[in-house]
């Protein structure tokens, strides 16, 4: 049975939380067509203080951030700024400086951002090691759509934690790429904002038993409830 997301914080992660192996979370502004590139124009309206405070759950998990090339750069051109200035912001952008910030990219690169490291070797081997590390708590994809999509591939996502927005955006980078076999997930949490944002969390899950129309014919109407 699905539960909201406020018996999901009171119930699954103190259990979880007994197990040290730290968990992979990805979490996504997504549109309801599944595009996870955001485009400010149809994110931001929806915005709200139910959002802030789902964020704000969710970077509260993570001990390290793990980030695509693109999304750190995104970051680190912003949050130092903000945290400068002292703005309502300032605080949030001090948590994710004094975050461990791990990026993925095939160039070298040169950090000015705190806390900051290039992913050493392949990224499969590099997650499964932070995984098992002990004292880490949780490592948080924020966006990073490639990065996700390849950790999906290798099994190392624990959570999807989505903020679907309800509009189709019909353009831009989808959350999942196109593959030979579907990802099968179960619903662990939902919350819906009062804006129409629905926040679901999911896990990945193996495929269920394999049916076809004769198993489920029986439960087809039968055109008297019409």
């Amino acid at each position: 049975m699905c539960v909201t997301v406020a018996e999901w914080a009171t119930t699954y992660i103190p259990a979880r939380e007994k197990n040290w192996m730290a968990k992979v979370i990805s979490t996504l502004f997504i549109s309801a067509d599944g595009v996870a590139e955001v485009d400010p124009a149809w994110h931001f309206p929806y915005f709200d203080e139910n959002m802030g405070r789902a964020v704000g759950e969710d970077y509260a998990t993570a001990d390290v951030l793990l980030l695509g090339r693109v999304t750190y750069d995104s970051f680190a051109g912003a949050w130092p700024e903000r945290e400068n200035a002292g703005g309502e912001d300032a605080s949030f952008a001090v948590q994710l400086g004094d975050t461990r910030k791990i990026v993925v990219s095939r160039q070298p690169l040169e950090f000015t951002w705190r806390e900051s490291e290039l992913v050493q070797g392949d990224l499969a081997e590099a997650v499964a090691a932070l995984k098992a590390t002990p004292g880490i708590r949780g490592i948080l994809i924020p966006g990073s759509i490639s990065v996700v999509q390849q950790l999906l591939a290798a099994g190392l996502v624990d959570e999807l934690r989505l903020l679907v927005h309800p509009v189709a955006a019909r353009k831009g980078r989808k959350l999942f790429d196109e593959g030979a076999a579907p990802y099968h997930l179960k619903i662990l949490a939902t919350e819906v904002f009062p804006t129409g944002v629905i926040r679901v969390i999911y896990a990945p899950v193996s495929a269920p038993g394999a049916a076809g129309y004769e198993d489920v014919k029986a439960l087809v109407p039968d055109g008297t409830d019409v």
